[in-house]
């Protein structure tokens, strides 16, 4: 009885603390020391690690569920030999995200279907990985959430909220062309994050016909003036996976066209 009293007063102390890994694996973990011959120190270091690996855990799938990615893509699963002219050493350098402690930003600018999306995502896994805050959202609904909220006088509270992150990745940029409105929106958000938060953006068209796509060469200018001032340009040429995958299978034929988005 008097064991059952400290072991609930113990379980209680922990839940105050809020060391929940430890107080539910307890039992386990003294187990392991007593087998191990553990000191008093060692043994304390044992039960901290384990809380902090499952508290790092829980981080890891708390942050990749805000980030809202649409599927999961790694840097292991890319296949690089299918685009040999993309350089898997500055690749693996941005995996390292130093890019995103300075606050710079990556364009990756190639036709559909070539994997931008793919490197996208597996950067924002690897930014999440090494601490850094991240969303991923395409272009349309960025500006759709941007546009919702100046219509309801919260623009300024919108554009605060999403400067606080420390990665945006914003995906299909030029996909579809922007209304006059949503271009000066998109650059009052380039211009807030500039040298403050790092920004990913992935586009069909290169950065020459973006004047076209904002349907004003002076704020295309502004924004390009700001995204590429600290940034990295990576192309991507090649053929696009799922149409190779569809041609493998005969379900297209080399020549025919597609409206394959990436």
């Amino acid at each position: 009885m008097v064991m059952i009293i400290e072991q609930n007063r113990l379980d209680s102390m922990l839940t105050r603390l809020k060391l929940l890994a430890i107080r539910d694996s307890l039992d386990y973990l003294l187990d392991q020391a007593i087998e191990q011959k553990l000191t008093l120190r060692e043994s304390l270091r044992l039960l901290v690690e384990h809380e902090l690996s499952c508290k790092e855990e829980q981080r890891i799938k708390m942050a990749i569920k805000i980030a809202k990615f649409p599927c999961v893509r790694t840097l292991e699963n890319f296949k690089f030999e299918s685009q040999p002219i993309l350089d898997s050493r500055q690749i693996k350098e941005l995996s390292a995200c130093r890019w995103i402690a300075h606050g710079e930003a990556v364009l990756f600018l190639g036709p559909p279907g070539v994997g931008k999306t793919h490197l996208a995502i597996a950067l924002g896994r690897e930014a999440i990985l090494k601490g850094y805050s991240t969303l991923f959202i395409s272009a349309t609904a960025l500006l759709t959430r941007l546009s919702n909220a100046h219509k309801k006088g919260q623009l300024e509270e919108e554009l605060c909220q999403v400067s606080k992150l420390k990665l945006l990745i914003v995906d299909e940029l030029s996909y579809l062309p922007f209304e006059a409105d949503a271009a000066h929106l998109f650059f009052q958000l380039v211009s807030r994050r500039y040298e403050k938060g790092s920004m990913l953006i992935t586009s069909n068209r290169s950065v020459g016909e973006w004047g076209t796509v904002f349907g004003d060469s002076v704020v295309a200018t502004a924004i390009l003036d700001r995204l590429l001032h600290h940034s990295q340009v990576v192309t991507i040429r090649g053929e696009s996976y799922r149409l190779r995958e569809k041609m493998r299978s005969g379900l297209v034929k080399r020549g025919e066209s597609t409206n394959e988005k990436k």
